[in-house]
């Protein structure tokens, strides 16, 4: 198993290298092509009482094109690599839509994150995207633009999710000094639980892991909460789990975990779905 294309996501108007960084440092560990994607939608004219009140001109698309252009020449400079290995697509189009079209070609995604919300057509929507693209998906959290990946945290849960997340991740575990895999389940599913991550431990082991585990039985503290705690605590830089959610009237829905995890970890989140 290993990683030979990694895509990431530019915003058209983004400044700072971030997932930039991380994709292209990436790339250079595994040997891979790193594929730039970015796009912006061209807003449909605004009609009220059949009067054009506002609408897209040509010198607006201009406009936009030359942005384009230009993220590509900085993305280029960010990333560094021989050109023969680096790729640049972009799209008049909804950013999400566009990015999940494109992810067929890639081995791993890689995006900024933000704050679950709403899927607006002008702003890619990261955890959206995430449900869609049937990729792994790496999220780089605000300031953050390396990954060692030495340490990793594998939050565990009995499910496809998870199970897809730990066999994604086998490039990034099979490299990594130390993995802890972890699992919160109630008072009543110790025994149960303790077997299952002994399970994945072993099964880990046989890829040549060097892993460790734990579980931990339900608190007041949040489970996503308790994830990211542990990563701190053991200098993980890396969490890999299964992302769970569905989309209803065009809002995301998530649960507890994967909430919590996009919105409280400092450090990357590599989900699948």
């Amino acid at each position: 198993m290993s990683v030979a294309s990694v895509m990431v996501y530019v915003d058209s108007g983004q400044q700072e290298a971030g997932q930039v960084a991380v994709a292209e440092s990436i790339a250079r560990t595994f040997g891979a092509a790193i594929l730039g994607v970015s796009a912006v939608a061209v807003e449909p004219p605004f009609v009220a009482e059949g009067v054009i009140i506002e609408q897209t001109t040509e010198e607006d698309i201009k406009r936009i094109k030359a942005t384009l252009s230009a993220k590509e020449a900085w993305f280029r400079r960010v990333v560094g690599l021989p050109s023969d290995t680096v790729e640049w697509r972009w799209a008049l189009d909804d950013p999400t839509g566009f990015l999940v079209e494109q992810a067929r070609a890639a081995d791993l995604v890689i995006m900024k994150r933000r704050p679950p919300t709403a899927n607006h057509s002008h702003l890619l929507d990261p955890a959206g995207a995430m449900l869609r693209m049937g990729r792994p998906t790496l999220t780089v959290p605000e300031r953050v633009t390396e990954l060692s990946g030495d340490r990793i945290v594998v939050g565990w849960k009995d499910t496809r999710e998870a199970r897809l997340a730990v066999r994604d991740a086998m490039p990034f575990l099979t490299r990594a000094s130390q993995v802890t895999i972890a699992e919160v389940c109630a008072s009543s599913e110790q025994d149960a639980a303790l077997k299952r991550v002994r399970d994945v431990a072993s099964y880990l082991q046989r890829h040549g892991v060097q892993c460790q585990h734990e579980i931990r039985v339900h608190t007041a503290e949040p489970d996503g909460g308790y994830i990211v705690r542990l990563a701190s605590e053991i200098g993980a830089d890396l969490i890999v789990t299964g992302g769970y959610g569905h989309s209803r009237l065009g809002e995301w829905i998530f649960g507890g975990m994967t909430r919590g995890l996009l919105q409280e970890a400092k450090v990357c989140l590599l989900m699948s779905h």
